[in-house]
């Protein structure tokens, strides 16, 4: 959960792409939120979460506001949209984004993924991550989300 994480934390990786965490209360609506509370919400440049809200959720809506274009970004409102591609890529992301939050790392993430039902060919989230993800990790290069070793790139996709 969200409130497991040290405070600040989400804030700090999202000011990193210029993106703004949105806390809501206790029991409070999302804002943006694509399959309703707890999951995490999406607007504009925002990520919108609750106390009770996953970390994946977190760092998978994040994803899919770094992987998308600008002119979706600038009307994003609760649906990411995009295509498979694109959603492997987001998974991909959310994923490394895990490593550089303390206390999360993408053990817990994938982990994470798995217990919440997110659906690979190989089955696990680390079978696909480590053995069949060439695809996604091929798009965050193109798009210079991630550099050669993998790392983030700390930049939002442009066009």
């Amino acid at each position: 959960m969200v409130s497991d994480i040290a405070p600040g934390a989400l804030a700090e990786l999202l000011d990193g792409f210029g993106l703004e965490l949105i806390m809501h209360g206790p029991g409070e609506r999302i804002t943006g939120s694509y399959w309703g509370e707890p999951e995490a919400g999406v607007l504009g440049s925002s990520v919108h979460v609750r106390p009770d809200t996953p970390v994946h959720s977190f760092l998978h809506e994040a994803s899919h506001i770094i992987c998308m274009d600008e002119g979706r970004r600038a009307r994003l409102d609760t649906d990411a949209g995009g295509d498979d591609l694109e959603e492997a890529a987001v998974c991909y992301l959310q994923v490394l984004l895990a490593d550089a939050v303390a206390g999360v790392g993408r053990e817990r993430i994938m982990a994470d993924m798995d217990a919440w039902g997110y659906s690979f060919r190989r089955g696990t989230t680390r079978e696909w991550f480590e053995h069949d993800a060439e695809d996604a990790r091929e798009f965050l290069l193109k798009q210079a989300l991630i550099d050669p070793s993998g790392k983030p790139s700390w930049r939002l996709r442009r066009a």
